[in-house]
């Protein structure tokens, strides 16, 4: 009975964040109803000592990586970089790889840091016109979108500054460049894959005789250019994040040490504030990157972006509370349940898988598409399980790096299930349904779900990291 009810409790949420509810107010409500059914005395305190508590821990760690990701996205869309570097690189690439270009662009500006929610407005414009010129069909641009922001930009590559692969610094203690070489070699697998999946897509559909398509909603107008920043001054800030992420990632632990301990100045016996260096320095230093980032665009184009900066920076914060609020959210609810009963049976069950890594990748990439969102899935098996793995890793003499990099990679895994709030978003905006776009997704999906497995054999084939 005790696992019916954390099972009711993941179904409730994960059918609520499909029909379209907001996960911040659904999170609490199956959590406490689980609670309720099992311990009724136990809701309150629940609600305010563990959901609550848990909520706002999350918000404290990495509320202001959202915030400053989110405020970087808006000026590289207002100071109208992301459209030089579109452009950029169908130049370079040619029309004829419309495909290719999309992925480039799009991994592009996710590895430079760039919002995913951004990327997908940013992009889709460019998108429409190149696929619409090359005469492919329109439906599979949500599946190339997805390609090149959702998968290896996202936790693969070493150094990306998106929050999946940041989640897992606090908790084994690594930093964003944890394990380089696996984490290359699963991007490499996925996009050779993908492009090949995506190609296979493009050629049945040509041979078929279908183009780009008739009566389209949500159609952009075609893109004609215009007076662009130079593609190396849009690239400017992209590179400076990436730098800056690495060199401060280094700096940080050898200025600070491993702990660090201030006394308030205000009056009567205040405790000295500790400050654990190790389980912060790989947060602060994509924050002091994304600031330096910011600043580079204000230099660089102080006119066009100071025009529309308060509306945009507005709607960038907006932004960033929904998407941290709704992860927070879902958090609060990881550490509720993962105190019932119900699922000490799910976890004794995991533990049947013998292999670390494999137990690991399972449990993260489950409750990632329980859950529709890769964060918030690896905040909810890391913040109830990340002891386990890390024991079991140890036994095994496995480094805290693979850890790292296998827990990023499968939350990005089955977490782009329907309800999967980035693909509902991709959707709307190219203006398509499930029925017409969503099975490429998936296929990207399985894609990147494989490349886990690649890159666990490849540990312990080659013994790489």
């Amino acid at each position: 009975m005790a696992f019916l009810i954390v099972l009711a409790a993941l179904c409730f949420l994960m059918f609520a964040a499909y029909r379209g509810y907001s996960v911040i107010l659904f999170a609490p409500i199956a959590a406490l109803g689980a609670v309720l059914l099992t311990e009724p005395a136990l809701v309150a305190p629940m609600f305010t000592g563990l959901f609550m508590d848990k909520m706002v821990g999350f918000l404290k760690l990495y509320f202001p990586v959202f915030m400053l990701g989110a405020v970087f996205g808006k000026l590289i869309e207002l100071s109208g970089f992301s459209k030089s570097i579109v452009a950029a690189t169908i130049g370079l690439v040619g029309r004829s790889r419309a495909i290719l270009s999309i992925v480039l662009v799009c991994a592009l500006l996710t590895y430079g840091g760039v919002s995913l929610f951004v990327v997908v407005f940013a992009v889709y414009p460019f998108a429409a016109e190149l696929f619409r010129q090359s005469d492919i069909p329109k439906r599979l641009i949500p599946g190339t979108i997805a390609l090149g922001a959702f998968t290896f930009t996202m936790d693969s590559l070493p150094g990306t500054p998106q929050i999946q692969n940041i989640i897992p610094t606090a908790f084994f203690g690594t930093n964003t460049w944890a394990a380089p070489w696996l984490g290359t070699l699963g991007a490499l697998f996925i996009l050779a894959v993908g492009l090949s999946y995506l190609d296979w897509r493009r050629r049945k559909a040509a041979a078929a005789g279908e183009g780009y398509g008739d009566n389209l909603v949500n159609e952009p107008a075609p893109f004609e250019g215009g007076k662009l920043a130079h593609p190396l001054v849009a690239l400017l800030p992209l590179v400076v994040v990436g730098v800056c992420n690495k060199l401060f990632t280094d700096l940080i632990p050898r200025m600070y040490g491993e702990t660090q301990s201030f006394l308030p100045s205000v009056v009567g016996n205040a405790r000295p504030v500790v400050q654990e260096v190790s389980k912060v320095a790989a947060i602060w230093a994509v924050e002091g990157a994304l600031l330096v980032g910011i600043l580079c665009v204000l230099v660089f184009a102080w006119r066009a972006v100071t025009a529309h900066l308060a509306a945009g920076s507005q709607a960038a914060v907006g932004g960033a509370l929904l998407a941290s609020m709704n992860t927070a959210s879902e958090y609060g609810f990881g550490a509720v349940i993962a105190a019932l009963p119900g699922f000490k049976l799910v976890a004794d069950a995991l533990h049947t898988i013998p292999n670390p890594l494999l137990n690991e990748a399972v449990t993260v990439t489950a409750l990632a598409g329980i859950t529709g969102s890769a964060s918030g899935g690896m905040s909810i098996a890391l913040g109830a399980m990340a002891d386990t793995f890390i024991a079991n890793a140890r036994a095994a003499g496995i480094p805290m790096e693979v850890l790292h990099r296998v827990a990023a990679m499968a939350s990005g895994g089955m977490d782009t299930l329907p309800h999967n709030g980035a693909v509902i978003t991709l959707l709307a905006v190219t203006g398509l349904t499930h029925r017409q776009s969503y099975r490429d997704i998936f296929a990207i999906t399985v894609i990147k779900t494989l490349a886990v497995l690649v890159v666990i054999g490849a540990y312990y084939v080659l013994g790489v990291i």
